[in-house]
């Protein structure tokens, strides 16, 4: 029997409201927010998301929310 372990991780302390009840991991990679859950998140939990970041790209993609990153503009 192989044994999986169930982590939790949230590196949000300053954006608590920000990600739906059904987040079980908040990670920060590469300047993107990347929120995952345990089952499918719907539109409302998409629109939450939206609300806190209204200046970023959020896509939802079954259980994962991704805020991207903003884009650099070249001089």
């Amino acid at each position: 029997m192989t044994y999986v372990a169930r982590m939790i991780r949230k590196n949000k302390p300053f954006l608590e409201e920000a990600w739906p009840a059904a987040a079980q991991s908040v990670s920060y990679v590469a300047g993107a927010w990347v929120v995952q859950a345990g089952v499918d998140f719907d539109g409302s939990d998409l629109d939450v998301v939206r609300g806190h970041f209204p200046d970023r790209r959020v896509t939802l993609d079954g259980d994962v929310i991704t805020v991207w990153p903003r884009l650099r503009e070249h001089p």
